[in-house]
């Protein structure tokens, strides 16, 4: 069975939870069928995994449809919320709590707008990380991955196999990577014709 959590073989009992799929998606996205639910579809996080709800009735297509649909409606509204240095600090400590047992302690975490090369950047001897102002607006999963990134760096300097293997407890870290790359790349990208400026 593939580990994609949208192409499961079989349909879900009506009215029942759909079990998120084993393998590397495992927390990804988990689907919830009701039968009292006629024609709406709705969806949340929940720690890292995306529950979306949808009525029993639906097909496996218009299911994966729906589940494409939501996750992009998802990371719209994520993409309009800025947080805080505050809030920013937080989070960053919420995350450490809950990947690297609290061990992670920065002495301060913000954004910055002289960071136009690189993501995010840590001084270890300092406990300060530093956050590009271009990750704001990217979906929360992003900023989450390049938190966890400067955290672990205050545990591991460089980026050795010992710092690989702290960010492999979190499960987004190759589709964060995968969103940077190409934001990264878009403007290297040959653009279609008429889509240049005058």
């Amino acid at each position: 069975m593939s580990a994609d959590p949208l192409n499961r073989a079989t349909t879900p009992p009506r009215g029942k939870t759909s079990p998120p799929p084993s393998g590397p998606a495992a927390s990804a996205v988990e689907v919830r069928r009701s039968a009292r639910r006629r024609r709406t579809v709705s969806a949340y996080r929940e720690g890292d995994r995306t529950v979306v709800l949808i009525p029993a009735r639906m097909s496996e297509a218009e299911e994966r449809r729906w589940v494409s649909v939501m996750l992009d409606k998802l990371a719209a509204q994520e993409s309009r919320r800025v947080l805080g240095d505050g809030e920013l600090a937080e989070r960053a400590r919420r995350l450490s709590a809950q990947y690297f047992a609290g061990r992670a302690r920065p002495a301060s975490v913000r954004w910055v707008t002289n960071q136009n090369t690189r993501w995010g950047s840590c001084t270890p001897a300092e406990g300060s990380i530093r956050l590009s102002h271009r990750l704001q607006g990217m979906p929360d999963y992003v900023v989450d991955y390049v938190l966890l990134h400067e955290l672990a760096h205050l545990l591991v300097p460089g980026h050795g196999p010992d710092f690989w293997r702290l960010l492999e407890s979190y499960p987004r870290t190759e589709r964060a990577r995968g969103y940077l790359e190409g934001v990264a790349a878009a403007p290297r990208l040959p653009h279609p014709p008429g889509a240049r400026p005058e």
